[in-house]
């Protein structure tokens, strides 16, 4: 094997990382710092320096990621490291029960489920139990709750019962049906992705035995991303690193954005203490931004009190400083971005070279519909097109139904919402009213009453009033305050015991609702969006021919990634940071300044922060809104200002 010359290819921060004595070591990886190839180096040290590579485990986060480092590892130090347990911790979980699932009354060749097989199986203890055909929470649903339970340790009873608080469900029957699930998965061999973990945790918990051989085994326990770790997660890692305490692990305190999903981001915090003789590495040399970028990141998450302190000093050569926008308002906005876009391309940036951050999915409505106007190709990471959302979609076929009591779609989808019914049940429905479906009409509604079945009766009580107000309170103008309506009387529960993340699509609810105070009546509003929704065909096709478009994403989607230009919209307290997350948690401010400070940090050569002054009211007023607090703890000079001044 030839000698690696470790001072040659690292710098100083990576090399001490890399090559430092065995034992617990914490290495603080700044963003675009060189994380990865300080972990692809430390493998590569070790197997040179002699340790066996089936006494290495390295845990990552995707499957991909491990691949990518043990190909690299390869690469310095040749095929032997095919040896090392390499990838997720769902994968280490797995090849530890295959050998001793007995343990814990499973069978070694279980079964692992797939999403479908899970909800099948959920779908399965709902009807047992005798509660489907009433309102109760999808199959999605309650899978969600029962990962929220297990991997943040929190008792199943409490995460049921803050979901469904208010809401018209019995959380005992939703308790029930999980706990009739897990019971289920034991007599049929059957685990879940969730299980494996949990699984593992509890063979490596209750068997001394079986644990020793682990720790015997992995001399050297390797993390990425450390900080994105769960309790279970942690658990593991200390459990099977406790005899030999050579555990390398690799994150950034400043990019611990993942609470809601079950991170934790005391264990990396808490890491110097579980090994008070720990090491502690920083790598701040950073190869990603210009200087100015990490002036702005550095001043921006400076405001954290409970973290390790880092700056981030740049390679790079100086170029321009960040521009804080001021506009007045979301449209304002969305026509500066595309201007700039514009450009951008003038200057010689390809659409590709350009991502539009957001804390919210539905912060970026206004800019895919300008956007879409001005033929500007895109492509979304967060999630679909806003007018294509399911949800949207549901709420937008309630004013199409009220507008033309023809559009059997809209009928079909609207009706199919009900308990009881689907999409054969709505359609003989539609037969049975012979088309004649004007939900305007009262003697319309006596007769669609009197054909539903008995488990959609409650809700048509809730619904009803709303066709009845379309004309009591002449809404055809107002199709903003319909939506409201309807939402309130129904689709809130709706949203809740159907998708796992309502909170997200109750925003987006909200936000379809304040547009459409821009509209006159209803018929302008749905023209709109059906001429935007074409276009929107068109430039999607197109760029796909073209090969580029501008990338829309969510700060959450973007980490791990970097673009030559950046723009980051809607940085207004109460948008970013998110007054819904600052309400509910008390550490909330300082994941929501973190995450602020990944967005700035995926820019290499220039950052826009978009700072619209007002935003528009459900009843068509507006509010003004201070920047975000972010914003405001920038220096002034490292910034430059600026009021484009649309009309």
């Amino acid at each position: 094997m030839a000698r690696i010359d470790f001072e040659g290819r690292l710098n100083a921060e990576q090399l001490a990382a890399a090559v430092a004595p065995a034992g617990p070591i914490l290495v603080l990886a700044a963003a675009g710092t060189g994380k990865t190839r300080t972990l692809v180096y430390r493998v590569a040290h070790l197997v040179q320096d002699g340790v066996l590579p089936e006494h290495i485990l390295l845990l990552t986060f995707t499957n991909k990621a491990a691949k990518e480092m043990l190909e690299r590892a390869s690469e310095l130090v040749g095929p032997g490291v095919s040896g090392i347990w390499g990838g997720t911790f769902h994968h280490m979980a797995n090849r530890i029960l295959r050998r001793h699932a007995g343990r814990i009354g499973f069978k070694s060749d279980y079964t692992i489920m797939d999403r479908d097989d899970s909800r099948t199986l959920m779908a399965k203890c709902v009807q047992e139990l005798k509660l489907q055909g009433k309102e109760f929470p999808k199959p999605d649903v309650l899978l969600t709750l029962y990962g929220t339970a297990i991997n943040t340790e929190m008792p199943l009873e409490s995460v049921v019962s803050d979901r469904f608080a208010g809401v018209k469900v019995d959380p005992n029957d939703v308790t029930n049906v999980i706990l009739a699930y897990q019971k289920e998965k034991l007599r049929i061999g059957a685990m879940d992705f969730d299980d494996l973990l949990v699984n593992c945790l509890k063979l490596l918990r209750e068997n001394e035995q079986i644990l020793c051989r682990y720790q015997e085994r992995f001399e050297h326990v390797l993390v990425d991303e450390y900080q994105d770790t769960n309790k279970i997660q942690s658990e593991l890692v200390d459990r099977i690193a406790k005899k030999n305490r050579s555990v390398f692990v690799v994150g950034d305190d400043f990019q611990s954005i993942y609470s809601w999903r079950g991170a934790d981001f005391k264990n990396i915090m808490s890491f110097p203490q579980r090994y008070n003789d720990a090491k502690i590495f920083k790598l701040e040399t950073n190869y990603r931004s210009v200087p100015e970028i990490l002036n702005v990141a550095n001043a921006c998450i400076a405001g954290n009190p409970e973290q390790y302190q880092k700056t981030l000093r740049a390679t790079r050569e100086a170029y321009k400083k960040p521009t804080v926008v001021r506009l007045r308002d979301g449209d304002e906005q969305a026509r500066y971005v595309v201007e700039q876009i514009g450009e951008l391309q003038r200057e010689g940036y390809g659409l590709s070279d350009i991502v539009v951050l957001y804390r919210a999915h539905y912060h970026s409505m206004e800019l895919q519909m300008e956007l879409m106007r001005a033929n500007t190709h895109y492509v979304i990471t967060s999630g679909m097109r806003f007018f294509e959302q399911a949800h949207i979609k549901d709420l937008c076929c309630l004013l199409r139904i009220m507008t033309n009591s023809s559009d059997e779609l809209a009928f079909a989808r609207l009706f199919a919402l009900l308990p009881g019914i689907g999409a054969r049940t709505a359609e003989k429905l539609w037969r049975k009213m012979a088309g004649n479906c004007n939900l305007t009409d009262p003697s319309v509604l006596d007769r669609l009453g009197k054909m539903l079945p008995a488990q959609a009766m409650a809700s048509w009580k809730d619904i009803r009033p709303v066709f009845e107000a379309y004309i009591a309170e002449d809404l055809r103008e107002d199709p903003g305050e319909l939506i409201y309506k309807f939402i309130h009387a129904f689709y809130k529960r709706y949203m809740i015991n159907t998708f796992e993340n309502f909170e997200r699509r109750s925003d987006d609810a909200q936000e379809l609702v304040i547009h459409m105070a821009k509209y006159n009546s209803t018929d302008e509003f749905l023209s709109d969006v059906a001429l935007l929704t074409n276009l929107d065909s068109e430039t999607e096709d197109a760029g796909k021919n073209s090969g580029g478009a501008v990338r829309l994403s969510t700060v959450h989607q973007a980490k791990g990634l970097e673009w030559p230009v950046v723009f980051v919209i809607w940085a207004t307290d109460g948008m970013f940071p998110s007054a819904r997350s600052i309400a509910e948690s008390e550490g909330a401010e300082a994941e929501e300044r973190r995450l602020f400070y990944v967005a700035v940090t995926r820019a290499r050569n220039e950052l826009f922060l978009c700072v619209p002054e007002i935003r528009r009211n459900r009843d068509g007023s507006v509010s003004y809104h201070a920047p975000s607090r972010f914003i405001e703890e920038i220096p002034p000079d490292f910034v430059c200002e600026s009021r484009p001044g649309f009309i």
